[in-house]
């Protein structure tokens, strides 16, 4: 057995050796050029022409002249799949996976000890323009947006005048804007306990107003000294008054005692950020309203929020809007706080309490004069006179009623401090219409003297009858209209057997109110022009 085992073992092995070392044949033209099928005559040797190798017909996948695939099917896997298609072999893309490249990494930078120090992040901004759209859309369904028309003062002014009429809201302020977003930034716990307000200005009624409508308990607490009409104004919003003290510091002191013993939230004008952000939707709406504008003039009011926040609107819309501030010539806050860099403390003048309330209460904030410093281009000073000059425009030629703080946008252009914009369009900001009748009457009436419309004079006749009928004769005449006169028979200052008369005349205008001067003197030597 072991003698036949080698011997049919040695003859396969030399079949194989001679397969092996056999010359290789030459391809012909219906031989494919295949390193797959070099391979497999490398291995089995020469293929038999014409014929396969168990004798049968020359036919390889239906192709005669072909050799048969001697692939096995699962060697298909390593080369790709096979498809059959009119006899021809087509062969698919084929993927040969492999380990994944190595890739060094780089060696670490050197870097420089000053690198390690802790940078100063920058600081981020108190009022962004975001807060202010965030604001507008969420007050726009409870405040009206307020218009803003041209007037009939800009062809006497030679500027384009647009009144941004925000006196028209409910209570008579722009304020609402900035309390009616505060009250709704305020947690639900905040909500429920309440609010509590201790200053008659415009923004405690603006807090008495919208805390109501919001379901939040509200409590005005008031001094004596706060006249009837304004406390019913208050009961009628539906806050719960009362009146303690006779100062505003005595109410103030008793609102922040009931603050703290019942968990109310004491409010006051501040220079919170979301005061500021309803305060700046005027700015927004400015720009809406009044295309390719040149200038905005608003008057700085209260904490200075409304001129912040509607510079802060404006600047971030279009830069190149020139913002002015106006404020007061006898309290110059701003004015000085700029000069000095910073918000100015010691004021030693105090403006007029009953035409400037809401200024005089609270101080300049940090936060709104760093917005004014970044934003406002320019802040000038408005006298008394010209503010209530500027009122009495607004009733002649606008038909509504404002008080002085409203006032003071159209009292610098009256004045003559803007020449730089005759020939642009300019917006003014007309912030409240809160004044007692009894002040406005006798704004008015100071403001017609002021505007040389009212006169007072004095002259002496004779004591014979009839020369008092000879001096009003004389007015009617003149087509001027008389207010007041008095009749003064008993006088150190008259001479003997004379009669002082003092008269009051309102005339149509100034130079109506000259040329009767004029008159005056000539017919009346002892005139006495009384001064304004």
């Amino acid at each position: 057995m072991n003698f036949a085992a080698q011997f049919f073992y040695s003859s396969y092995l030399s079949e194989r050796l001679e397969r092996f070392y056999a010359p290789k044949p030459a391809l012909t033209d219906c031989v494919e050029n295949d390193p797959f099928w070099q391979s497999e005559e490398l291995r089995l040797g020469p293929h038999l022409p014409q014929g396969s190798y168990k004798g049968g017909p020359g036919l390889a996948n239906g192709t005669p002249g072909r050799r048969p695939t001697l692939i096995e099917p699962e060697r298909l896997k390593d080369f790709g799949e096979e498809e059959l298609m009119n006899g021809d072999v087509k062969v698919w893309e084929a993927w040969v996976s492999g380990p994944p490249e190595i890739q060094l990494k780089e060696p670490p930078k050197i870097r420089r000890l000053s690198e390690f120090k802790s940078r100063a992040k920058p600081s981020m901004e108190y009022l962004r323009f975001e807060d202010i759209s965030a604001a507008a859309f969420k007050i726009q369904s409870a405040i009206q947006k307020t218009p803003c028309t041209y007037s009939r003062l800009s062809k006497q002014y030679g500027m384009e005048i647009y009144l941004k009429k925000e006196h028209l809201h409910y209570t008579g302020s722009v304020k609402e804007r900035g309390v009616l977003y505060l009250l709704t930034s305020l947690t639900q716990e905040q909500q429920k306990k309440g609010v509590i307000v201790a200053t008659d200005c415009n923004f405690s009624m603006a807090v008495a107003h919208h805390a109501v409508e919001l379901k939040i308990p509200v409590f005005a607490i008031m001094p004596s000294c706060c006249s009837a009409p304004r406390l019913r104004v208050y009961r009628d919003y539906g806050a719960m008054v009362i009146s303690y003290g006779t100062a505003a510091r005595d109410s103030r002191n008793h609102a922040l005692h009931l603050a703290k013993d019942n968990g109310y939230l004491y409010l006051e004008e501040d220079e919170q950020e979301a005061y500021l952000a309803g305060l700046g939707t005027v700015g927004m709406e400015i720009y809406e309203q009044v295309p390719k504008l040149d200038a905005v003039v608003v008057p700085a009011s209260g904490q200075f929020g409304l001129l912040a926040g509607t510079a802060a609107a404006l600047k971030h819309l279009n830069s190149r809007i020139l913002v002015v501030g106006v404020e007061p010539e006898g309290y110059p806050l701003l004015l000085q706080s700029l000069k000095t860099g910073g918000p100015f403390k010691d004021m030693t003048s105090r403006p007029n309490s009953k035409l400037y309330g809401d200024l005089a209460e609270h101080p300049l904030g940090l936060h709104a004069f760093q917005l004014a410093k970044k934003h406002v281009d320019k802040v000038i000073t408005v006298s008394e006179e010209n503010a209530l000059v500027a009122m009495l425009r607004f009733q002649e030629f606008e038909r509504s009623t404002v008080d002085t703080e409203g006032a003071m946008g159209l009292a610098a252009i009256l004045a003559g401090q803007l020449p730089e914009l005759r020939g642009k369009k300019v917006a003014v900001v007309v912030s409240s219409a809160n004044m007692e009748l009894d002040l406005v009457r006798q704004c008015v009436e100071r403001a017609l003297m002021l505007d040389e419309r009212i006169s007072k004079f004095t002259v002496e006749l004779g004591n014979l009858p009839g020369d008092m009928a000879k001096l009003l004769d004389f007015l009617s005449r003149e087509d001027v209209r008389l207010l007041d006169v008095c009749h003064r028979r008993h006088s150190d200052k008259t001479e003997l057997f004379k009669t002082q008369v003092e008269c009051v005349v309102e005339t149509r205008d100034k130079t109506q109110s000259m040329q009767l001067h004029k008159t005056l003197c000539e017919r009346y030597p002892s005139l006495r022009w009384l001064d304004r």
